[in-house]
């Protein structure tokens, strides 16, 4: 089996939408042919509390009749379930590129990590609805998940036997992420995962797409363009870091472990090294980034990096990192002004956690939020003017500045994501838009419909599709 268009087997290819349908988080996406299944992605339901319950529902196949997973990258909302779904009785390979299988093996011990403290500060707390309130899963599970990874190489197709194969192409969202190609019982469906911008400031960009006869494609920006960049990088940030350091504030900084810190830590190097904003410590507080930063820092990742770059993507005079629980508190009342990043990027969980209680009440402090902060989380109330966030059963008032700094973001905007779609070779017979609030999913599936004239179908969730 070769070409996209090639005929189809007796046996019907089905395509079941368990996740990331009408929603921007928990994609998982079920390929079923001839009793073989093959899950694409195994995410995480984050924001809003109904979302978040269903991760504690039962998986709508039994984990053990899944026979592979492939992962796109390695962000909480792709790979997050995989735990759950190894104690379950998944036992086959999880199929990822280099360094998604690197990032999300941080990435799951973290979250079992923090599933299991957060289960015991709510006991601790009082403020669970459960008597027990127990994690749902745990590090030892996320362990034994990351022993079932298999690396894969971009563009070499990957034969998982049973008329079923894989190829991986770049997506330059974030460091090994890619678009994933299935071809399967006689046909063809292309996964985008998350997509980079045309240009990304620290990967080499995305790839050209390959031919699919049908296409999963994400929305998380369907409904919007990034703004253009006036004047010098990242000024709102800078200025705000200026602002905050003349009031003896300190400026937080909820960000992403995987990509974000990194991106970040460039752009204030940048901005340091032209005098753009005074010498103060720079914190990284989040053991995942530390670990995420010296991946990305490997050898073996070089190929993936732009080649203009400086490889060690951060050179600050004051770069610190609060690696105990004990220097992390430590910054609550820091000596002098300072910068702290923390993840989590949403200010749903981690250490920037306990940093949002104590630095938000103060006038002097300044949070600045650096991406897309999804419906029902911190993050999102924050930018949304709240006066006040529940943090830890308790409401804090909102008296710090609160600034966007929304050229970070390293989604593709609506424009970009049909660029990608323009570049397919041969015309899909449908796209499915997925990975997006409703109003981005039908927003983009309108623009395709009208810019490219494909037929484009915003699916619901647990919907079934019959392909090939």
């Amino acid at each position: 089996m070769t070409g996209s268009h090639g005929p189809a087997s007796g046996d019907p290819v089905s395509l079941g939408f368990l996740g990331g349908a009408a929603s921007v988080t928990g994609s998982r996406f079920l390929l079923t042919h001839a009793g073989r299944r093959l899950l694409v992605d195994c995410g995480l339901y984050q924001g809003e509390r109904e979302l978040r319950r269903r991760n504690w529902e039962p998986f709508p196949v039994p984990p053990a009749a899944i026979d592979d997973v492939v992962l796109t990258h390695c962000h909480l909302d792709h790979c997050g379930y995989l735990p759950a779904l190894v104690r379950d009785g998944f036992t086959g390979p999880v199929w990822a590129t280099e360094g998604t299988a690197a990032l999300a093996e941080i990435v799951l011990k973290d979250s079992g990590y923090l599933n299991e403290r957060d289960a015991e500060q709510a006991r601790e707390g009082g403020w669970s609805r459960h008597e027990v309130p127990l994690p749902l899963y745990t590090a030892d599970d996320a362990v034994r998940a990351a022993r079932a990874f298999r690396a894969v190489a971009f563009d070499h197709p990957v034969d998982l036997g049973g008329g079923t194969r894989v190829t991986a192409s770049r997506a330059g969202h974030v460091l090994g992420s890619a678009s994933v190609l299935v071809e399967i019982g006689g046909t063809s469906v292309l996964f985008s995962g998350d997509l980079g911008r045309t240009a990304h400031p620290v990967l080499r960009p995305r790839a050209d797409p390959p031919a699919a006869r049908t296409v999963v494609v994400e929305s998380t920006y369907g409904d919007r363009e990034h703004p253009e960049p006036i004047g010098l990088p990242h000024e709102v940030f800078a200025a705000a870091i200026r602002r905050t350091v003349k009031r003896g504030g300190s400026v937080l900084v909820p960000a992403f472990a995987v990509d974000r810190t990194e991106l970040v830590l460039q752009a204030l190097s940048e901005m340091v090294a032209a005098g753009r904003i005074p010498h103060v410590p720079v914190y990284v507080d989040s053991p995942m980034a530390l670990a995420a930063l010296e991946i990305y820092r490997r050898e073996s990742q070089r190929d993936e990096l732009r080649t203009d770059i400086d490889p060690q993507l951060a050179r600050l005079p004051l770069l610190r990192a609060a690696r105990t629980p004990d220097e992390s508190k430590a910054l609550n009342n820091p000596a002098m002004p300072c910068i702290i990043i923390s993840a989590s990027g949403m200010g749903t969980g981690g250490r920037v956690v306990h940093h949002l209680r104590h630095m938000l009440p103060d006038p002097r402090n300044t949070v600045v939020l650096t991406g897309y902060q999804a419906v029902g989380t911190r993050g999102r109330a924050l930018a949304d003017g709240a006066a006040e966030v529940k943090i830890h059963g308790r409401y804090v008032p909102v008296e710090a500045e609160i600034v966007r700094d929304e050229e970070f973001s390293v989604h593709a905007d609506a424009s970009e994501i049909l660029d990608w779609l323009r570049a397919l070779p041969e015309r899909p017979e449908v796209v499915y838009v997925v990975h997006g609030e409703e109003a981005a999913s039908r927003a983009l599936a309108a623009r395709i419909r009208a810019e490219l004239g494909y037929t484009a179908v915003v699916p619901t969730l647990d919907e079934r599709v019959r392909l090939g």
